[in-house]
């Protein structure tokens, strides 16, 4: 028992802490502006490793949560300077964008990239962290729809 706990109390410290979320009103289902959001990060020429439907894992167990999908993806071009400064970095990336609902409104989310490397050894004047900011504000605004 007592490793559990060590292991666990190493793990919570060793983890960056959540940084500023964005959030961002979406216009359309989370399907909708799910799309737009793909379609901008593909765009862009960055890679879509994985999606996330938090919705239909919910339904796969029996409950019940509104639409949530995630987007994780990335450009090496982008993080591989980020991971030179400190291989820690690979806690926060590749990307995440979240779209979900809540009531009747759509919501696009992500994690500041400076913040979330705040714990890190990553020099906040590195020049990739501006593009990767100015990506992640471009990719929300395309997925919302305005």
């Amino acid at each position: 028992m007592n490793r559990t706990i060590l292991a666990t109390a190493l793990a919570l410290t060793a983890a960056p802490a959540l940084a500023e979320i964005e959030r961002m009103e979406a216009q359309g289902s989370v399907d909708d502006a799910f799309s737009r959001l793909e379609n901008a990060v593909e765009s862009a020429g960055a890679t879509i490793f994985a999606t996330v439907d938090h919705g239909s894992g919910a339904a796969d167990a029996g409950m019940e949560l509104n639409a949530s999908k995630l987007l994780i993806f990335g450009n090496p071009q982008l993080g591989t300077p980020v991971m030179q400064e400190d291989m820690l970095a690979g806690l926060v990336l590749p990307l995440k964008m979240l779209v979900y609902s809540d009531g009747d409104q759509t919501y696009v989310a992500y994690e500041e990239i400076e913040e979330s490397l705040d714990d890190l050894d990553v020099d906040d004047d590195l020049e990739v962290l501006e593009k990767i900011e100015g990506a992640l504000q471009n990719f929300a605004t395309a997925a919302v729809g305005n």
